[in-house]
């Protein structure tokens, strides 16, 4: 067993954030009576029939995880480059695992709470390499037979900017072979691959606001830029969509179908704020205000003192107004050619972002002249990362031949966070969901079980929200419900 002194030792060289998280990463290695403990030297490593571990800050990871079950870049027999109408990993079982009790991740960097968001981090990993889990918020005791994985995708960009690094050293301390795919890398290189060598652009970010403080895009552009032999000017800008990837969770705080009246817990874009909603621009935003959609305290919205939104398309049509007000101010010499969809929840909102897209490239001024018209291609590309690291992950499958022989992509898990509440140390709100100011308000360091990791059901996943993913991604919806239906880890 690795002892605390040589821990300590290589702690020294590590990052100074896995340095902080020197606590949960002894109790996954040394602490044989920490729930998070797993013997590591006993680890099962290079098996193919192992599964593939995927996890996100919550259910839009699952965009990511629809992206790679469907690829179809290759023959499956031959593995040579080309679609041959199979998908490539129909033999692959999948281990998915989305943090929705902790999300959203993009808000620990505002909090200032970067240690504690790559402590959820760690204990994401853990789950995924482990083998624990509860069979319901009401179970006491834990079950412990999932299985381990061959290969971890982070599906998350906020999780990828602050913890890839991190979780490929805790692998190393851990003596894990096993290989850490990113989303940031993959859509990067997915909005290059639309340029010519020698273009100049303009391209842009929407991500979280945690994705954003990062950098993790913008500094990972311009590397591959240069690696890649692209010699024109790039420009790029970013915007951080708070409450784009919250509504589209339902977290209370940014969005809540049952209010009719705006409330002190909002967190989102207002008249006042930092986050500010121009009331010179309404016009331009174009807010739907149906179904109280918009949230404002007088009866005529003209009028508002106080205005939230409350809608997902709303939150696009503000940060996207906000975003190409960047550009128009910026007066960028090359039009804006694409946008990188920086956060796994965006691609849920494609039809939306598009549709907004498209007002702005058409809308005129009261002279008649169009503000946006010549910072915007007419038809920008939206990147989605998913399809570049399902790319990713086939090509270090086909390396290392560990591709599955004989498993069943019918066979895949899904699991939830939620908050633990035989934890007496936990606070949560009416709907049971952990609060604005207890999330981002713990201590990291704490080590304690905050959340039981369950598997996907009816209760732990809104009606709305699985209605979406029947609609947008219908083959990981139909692997879902196979999951609940056999209401079983497949007898593992």
């Amino acid at each position: 067993m690795r002892s605390y002194k040589s821990l300590f030792i290589i702690f020294l060289f590590l990052p100074s954030l896995i340095w902080a998280q020197e606590a949960i990463t002894k109790s996954i290695l040394n602490d044989k009576d920490s729930f998070y403990y797993i013997n590591t030297k006993d680890y099962p490593e290079g098996e193919k029939s192992l599964p593939i571990g995927v996890f996100d800050s919550g259910i839009g990871g699952l965009t990511v995880l629809d992206a790679i079950v469907n690829f179809d870049g290759f023959n499956n027999e031959s593995l040579a480059a080309g679609a041959d109408g199979e998908i490539d990993f129909k033999k692959e079982e999948f281990i998915y695992l989305a943090d929705q009790a902790n999300m959203p991740y993009g808000n620990y960097s505002a909090e200032n709470k970067d240690a504690l968001l790559l402590e959820h981090i760690l204990k994401d990993v853990q789950f995924i390499l482990g083998n624990k889990y509860y069979t319901s918020p009401e179970s006491q005791t834990f079950s412990t037979d999932k299985s381990p994985i061959k290969a971890l995708v982070i599906a998350c960009n906020t999780a990828t900017a602050y913890g890839k690094e991190n979780i490929e050293a805790f692998m190393k301390l851990a003596e894990l072979d096993i290989k850490v795919i990113g989303v940031i890398d993959a859509g990067v290189r997915g909005s290059l691959e639309k340029l010519e060598h020698d273009e100049d652009a303009t391209i842009a970010v929407m991500a979280t606001a945690g994705t954003v403080s990062s950098k993790g895009y913008v500094n990972t552009l311009y590397e591959q830029k240069d690696k890649l032999g692209y010699t024109g000017n790039i420009e790029v800008f970013q915007q951080g969509g708070v409450g784009i990837a919250e509504a589209v969770d339902e977290d209370s705080d940014y969005f809540d179908k049952e209010l009719t009246e705006p409330r002190e817990s909002y967190k989102g874009p207002d008249l006042q704020g930092n986050l500010k909603i121009d009331k010179a621009l309404m016009d331009i935003y174009n807010f739907d205000y149906d179904d109280f959609k918009m949230l404002c305290d007088t009866q005529a919205s003209d009028d508002c003192n106080i205005l939230q939104i409350n809608d997902a398309e709303n939150y696009v049509r503000y940060h996207l107004v906000s975003l190409m007000e960047k550009i128009r101010k910026a007066n960028v010499q090359q039009p804006l050619k694409s946008i990188i969809l920086g956060c796994t929840h965006y691609p849920y909102l494609t039809r939306e972002i598009d549709r907004v897209l498209n007002e702005l490239y058409n809308y005129r001024e009261d002279d008649g002249s169009l503000r946006y018209r010549r910072f915007m291609t007419k038809d920008i590309d939206l990147i989605d990362p998913a399809v570049n690291t399902a790319l990713e992950l086939f090509q270090h499958l086909k390396e290392e031949k560990l591709f599955n022989e004989n498993g069943n992509i019918n066979h895949s898990e899904f699991y939830i966070s939620v908050p633990n509440q035989d934890n007496p140390n936990i606070i949560t709100n009416e709907k049971g969901d952990f609060p604005y100011e207890y999330k981002y308000g713990r201590s990291e360091g704490e080590i304690q079980e905050y959340v039981k990791v369950v598997p996907f059901s009816r209760r732990s996943i809104s009606a709305d929200i699985f209605s979406r993913l029947e609609f947008q991604l219908p083959f990981t919806y139909t692997l879902i419900e196979k999951f609940i239906d056999n209401g079983t880890t497949m007898g593992r």
